[in-house]
């Protein structure tokens, strides 16, 4: 099967972590995905193969998304590659832990660069290409439970969040009349390189797997499925929806 006749991914930020998870669960539907990845190159490579076991068909495209150049230049490439774009995944961010009086100028920009601006370009690149094709689509958003809760080291992470849905619920309108559906997913506490040294502390894992009613820290397949939900024929009528994979983290006060 040919990538053109299979229906295809672009996964930001996909070498690792949430990404990974997620560009797995789509090569599971017999997805072709585009792997977007910064640097490490090891890692890419790992997921690719990830993606082929699975059952789908993978490339590899670099890209800074904090670069404006780069990320469009990715956009194309992921377009003449896969033939065109069914769904668009986009879950590229960083989250330099900073505490509020320490966070400077520079983390700040480069956070929202990354977070906001990356995706903003790449949603308006694939997006366009969407609706020239005339076939409708699906572009979701992975922003976080950060963007309705505060975080005393993540204001600047947790400000790039809330604005990742205020983007999403304006493209749902714009996008909707194209058959293009945009949706955002907010997930709690995910097992991933980002956050690993903060989950070996014993005493906040503990604390989490209390807090949250099915009683552990979510994993990178929780959200993949999230997405795998949302990018379904089913899932037709869903448009700017924010949808929490927390495991009943923020609806549990005690």
């Amino acid at each position: 099967m040919t990538s053109v006749e299979r229906r295809t991914a672009l996964v930001t930020g996909a070498s690792r972590g949430i990404g990974r998870g997620i560009a797995i669960s789509l090569a599971s539907e017999d997805y072709s995905v585009a792997i977007n990845y910064e640097s490490d190159a090891t890692a890419a490579r790992g997921a690719a193969a990830s993606v082929e076991a699975a059952g789908g068909m993978a490339v590899l495209l670099q890209a800074d998304m904090a670069d404006s150049a780069q990320v469009k230049a990715m956009a194309n490439e992921a377009l003449q590659r896969l033939g065109h774009i069914d769904v668009l995944v986009l879950n590229a961010g960083i989250c330099p832990f900073t505490s509020f009086f320490d966070l400077t100028e520079d983390i700040w920009d480069h956070t929202h660069a990354v977070n906001v601006k990356g995706a903003f370009l790449t949603a308006q690149a694939v997006s366009r290409a969407m609706v020239e094709r005339a076939k409708g689509g699906r572009i979701i958003f992975i922003s976080s439970i950060s963007a309705v809760v505060g975080g005393a080291r993540q204001a600047h992470y947790c400000a790039t969040k809330a604005a990742m849905l205020g983007l999403m619920k304006s493209m749902a309108i714009v996008l909707g009349p194209h058959d293009i559906t945009c949706n955002a997913i907010m997930p709690g506490p995910i097992a991933t390189d980002a956050n690993r040294m903060d989950l070996q502390d014993q005493e906040k894992l503990d604390y989490f797997e209390r807090r949250i009613p099915v009683g552990r820290i979510g994993q990178p397949a929780d959200v993949g499925d999230a997405v795998k939900l949302l990018a379904t024929e089913e899932a037709r009528y869903i448009n700017g929806a924010e949808l929490v994979v927390d495991g009943g983290l923020l609806v549990n006060l005690q």
